[in-house]
């Protein structure tokens, strides 16, 4: 596959990221600050949201794979690609003045189209990648490229934000959006159409939880991925209110997903010469490493903080890169190869949402039972909101490494 047709195909992950960016990082302090909703309030809701969200995944999967026999992965995005932006356009613009029951049902209706209509298009294209390629190698490079693109969006999404407000951000995610679905449509490569009998719609998304390795890389990636769940959650308050550095948000945030967009390239050339899975530890402790000391910063570290972000980020291109490649891996020594992508897809985003919504059900509500709120300068607050943000992720991601290493010790992947 010639890096015309891979840029075609990870030209698509470029608009998806713009509109995850701001969903998963700004819409908790945005509804906060525009509403009257409590910030306890706006957790629950965000979970609830997601959890819904989370469940129908793999239903949705099971739907990818059935289309995927007529009209490949195309059909499931075209079909997502509209209620997608009208409801990211709602989800940013809540209407001024509404009153709490308002603000709730609006924030919980725009984030559930949003929701369902990015996760039917992600786990279609996100199938469609796992087939272009047939060795580790491979599989690592098509998702580096579409991860690498994706982390450009967000680049591009935290400046927009920093420099240009939410609707500049709004207008460059519809152009970008009509310009990937063109270039995916008419330039990335095709799987081969899906032979044999077609998959059950009801049970086939149990399919594969049957399968040990799948139950081992999910188990995995579910504990690893609760670790920047509660990050990104927290990211906005952190580094407003202990680092007081609310300014500079937008300059963290492309110096993080820059350096994990730079640092595709090495773990693609690790991925030829080093197992998956050895080089996903090495990536978890390079993660761990780097950040754990953003827990002893205070008001004006700017440039420790910088720093941290510069190194977290190359280590986080692992966490992109090598995760799904590892999934492609299990698909083909399951032998579901174009058959069954959609329902491992489906069943992959199930565990990062749910993750991503335990972040923010546990992490918000507790810091508000902490004494923690918006704006506090109190020492006891900040210091609960530096263990949340900083230590507690490093012990979860300590926990995925015991657990990867076992598994790869006993070759249970």
């Amino acid at each position: 596959m010639g890096f015309g047709s891979l840029g075609a195909y990870a030209a698509f992950g470029l608009p998806l990221a713009l509109l995850a960016t701001p969903v998963n990082l700004f819409v908790p302090a945005l509804y906060e600050q525009a509403t009257s909703l409590s910030l306890a309030l706006i957790g629950v809701l965000l979970f609830g949201t997601r959890l819904v969200d989370a469940l129908v995944d793999p239903l949705l999967g099971a739907w990818v794979d059935a289309q995927k026999r007529t009209g490949q992965y195309w059909r499931p995005i075209l079909l997502a690609s509209l209620p997608m932006t009208a409801g990211f356009i709602a989800l940013l613009n809540p209407p001024a003045g509404m009153g709490a029951v308002a603000a709730a049902l609006w924030l919980s209706g725009s984030i559930v189209l949003v929701y369902l209509a990015y996760s039917l298009a992600t786990v279609a294209y996100q199938g469609w990648g796992s087939e272009l390629a047939t060795d580790d190698a491979g599989r690592t490079r098509v998702t580096a490229a579409r991860e690498g693109l994706g982390l450009v969006g967000v680049i591009v999404a935290s400046i927009l934000f920093q420099q240009a407000g939410l609707p500049a951000l709004v207008g460059v995610f519809v152009v970008l959006m009509v310009i990937g679905l063109l270039l995916l449509g008419r330039f990335a490569p095709r799987p081969l159409a899906a032979g044999g009998a077609p998959a059950d719609g009801r049970h086939g998304w149990a399919v594969p939880l049957g399968s040990s390795r799948m139950r081992w890389l999910l188990a995995i990636f579910t504990l690893n991925a609760l670790a920047p769940s509660i990050t990104a959650t927290l990211f906005q308050f952190f580094v407003t209110d202990r680092l007081g550095l609310s300014q500079h948000i937008g300059t963290f945030l492309a110096l993080y997903f820059l350096a994990g967009a730079a640092s595709m390239p090495a773990w693609v050339w690790l991925a030829r010469r080093f197992d998956l899975q050895g080089l996903w530890l090495g990536g978890m402790l390079a993660s761990i490493a780097s950040f754990v000391w953003a827990f002893s910063l205070g008001s004006g570290d700017f440039t420790a903080f910088a720093v941290i972000c510069l190194l977290s980020g190359l280590a986080f291109g692992a966490d992109l890169a090598l995760p799904p490649a590892l999934l492609a891996r299990v698909i083909d020594a399951n032998q579901h190869r174009g058959e069954r992508e959609g329902v491992y897809f489906g069943l992959w985003n199930f565990a990062n949402k749910l993750v991503f919504s335990l972040a923010a059900l546990i992490a918000l509500p507790l810091l508000q039972s902490l004494g923690y709120s918006p704006g506090s300068t109190a020492a006891e607050p900040l210091q609960a909101l530096a263990i949340s943000y900083a230590l507690v992720p490093c012990a979860l991601k300590l926990l995925a490494f015991g657990l990867l290493a076992t598994a790869w010790r006993g070759k249970k992947i």
